[in-house]
């Protein structure tokens, strides 16, 4: 009854938000609540809600003072030469935008950390995109593929979650699946310049003015046009953004940019106390009057809210789920209905179903109560575990993570990017998916696991 009521619970879920019947915060806080009562757990109900917060309160801490943070540095035009040289190279092609977005995520997101990844990736180029009146979609949706790509480095979730659950080492999991990854890479270039030469028809090429073109954008609604910033214009076909006034404050905020992406990835401190601290020092010297300050504060107020609210709200899901032993039941019941004669082929099985059970699994809940089970079932058919370990890695939480409902950053990209998040699943769901299909028949090609 418990995996019964938990699929149920998620299926509701992604039907309610993916035909906008309901906003994301609602269905994520009234459906495992509904699923509580229904399963009995009423009594425990504010326990299992309060476990859920907690555990998600750092995370909401990080991002409301990341956003902040980078909202300030945008404001202070730290991304600017970025986006004049980003503009230059791409000679204000959406394609060559499209597939730009793509390289600088995967170098971005060199360092493990998704919300990391998306904070910096889209505060640098969402100006971009709106400037040249290109679907923010196309944005989500290219950072997800990178990001997710990138993911499966040692130091990343995954790989470190399979890791610690089948007891393997690094050299055991990452090292076999390298060449794969480099396919998935390869792919994710592919994809964003089918993405982009798309998004170019849609937009044509920008006219003498820097004015958008406005055409359908593939998803039944129309942009209207990009009217260009102050500044911008610089000649037939050019968009320029104004040099900063104060160039010594660029070079502050840069210093103190790059130290805070170097602490957070050697851990230096919790990555909350580091935006905490990382903002105040900002705010300071970027705005050193009470009036500024409450000026930014109230500028950036919405945004910190309509992000923060999205993860408790996702606390409540997990917690219920989590805190019931919805999920314990829903790992189980997965498991049994793998029939017996399919067992030799269970990486395989893995590799194509992790990243679509990505959207009803958390991280943890996959590799600690999922994988092991599966190694064990994979194990009792002669196969090797760390085949199974690696062929998750290729999905569950890799290409499928920035998808998740149930994963906090999710809820950085679609926020910062200001798309909803039924609509950035139906985006790019296809192209996540192939991703994972062309790791595992990299996978397969390399022997990282046999079929």
């Amino acid at each position: 009854m418990l995996a019964a009521l938990g699929y149920t619970t998620i299926g509701l879920f992604l039907l309610l938000t993916m035909t906008k019947r309901v906003s994301v915060l609602v269905a994520l806080v009234l459906l495992p609540v509904l699923a509580a009562l229904v399963g009995g757990f009423g009594d425990e109900l504010g326990d299992l809600i309060l476990e859920g917060l907690t555990t998600v309160a750092p995370t909401g801490i990080m991002i409301a003072f990341a956003v902040l943070y980078f909202s300030l540095m945008v404001d202070a035009g730290l991304f600017d030469p970025l986006i004049r040289g980003i503009l230059r190279a791409v000679r204000n092609d959406p394609l060559r935008i499209t597939v730009g977005t793509a390289v600088l995520t995967m170098c971005v997101a060199l360092d493990g950390d998704g919300a990391s990844t998306f904070l910096i990736t889209v505060s640098a180029l969402l100006p971009v995109y709106k400037r040249l009146g290109m679907s923010p979609l196309v944005l989500s949706g290219v950072v997800c593929l990178g990001a997710g790509v990138m993911n499966m480095i040692p130091w990343g979730g995954p790989t470190v979650r399979a890791m610690a659950a089948l007891k393997l080492e690094s050299s055991e999991v990452f090292t076999p699946v390298l060449p794969a990854m480099g396919f998935g890479i390869a792919w994710v270039l592919v994809a964003s310049y089918l993405i982009g030469r798309r998004e170019r028809r849609r937009l044509g090429m920008l006219d003498s003015q820097g004015h958008d073109r406005t055409k359908d954008d593939g998803e039944g609604r129309t942009e209207p046009d990009a009217q260009p910033a102050a500044g911008v214009g610089d000649g037939p076909g050019t968009l320029r953004v104004p040099a900063p006034a104060r160039p010594w404050l660029t070079v502050f905020n840069l210093v103190l940019t790059v130290a805070l992406v170097v602490g957070l990835i050697l851990e230096v401190m919790p990555l909350p106390v580091l935006f905490v601290l990382g903002f105040a020092i900002a705010m300071l010297v970027n705005h050193p009057t009470w009036e500024q300050q409450q000026a930014l504060l109230d500028k950036h107020a919405k945004s910190v809210v309509l992000v923060t609210t999205m993860i408790f709200a996702a606390g409540v899901l997990t917690g219920v789920l989590t805190g019931t032993k919805m999920i314990d039941s829903m790992a189980e019941a997965l498991v049994g209905v793998i029939p017996d004669a399919l067992g030799g082929h269970l990486p395989v099985l893995v590799a194509l179903t992790s990243m679509p059970l990505s959207l009803v699994f958390t991280p943890d809940a996959y590799y600690f109560g999922v994988l092991p089970v599966l190694g064990q079932t994979a194990d009792g058919f002669g196969v090797p575990p760390a085949e199974v370990a690696r062929a998750a890695i290729l999905g569950q939480m890799t290409t499928g993570f920035p998808l998740s409902p149930l994963t906090a950053s999710t809820f950085i990209l679609v926020g910062m990017s200001g798309v909803q998040l039924g609509e950035h699943q139906r985006f790019i769901f296809r192209w996540a998916f192939a991703t994972t299909l062309v790791m595992t028949a990299g996978a397969l090609i390399t022997g990282a696991f046999s079929l």
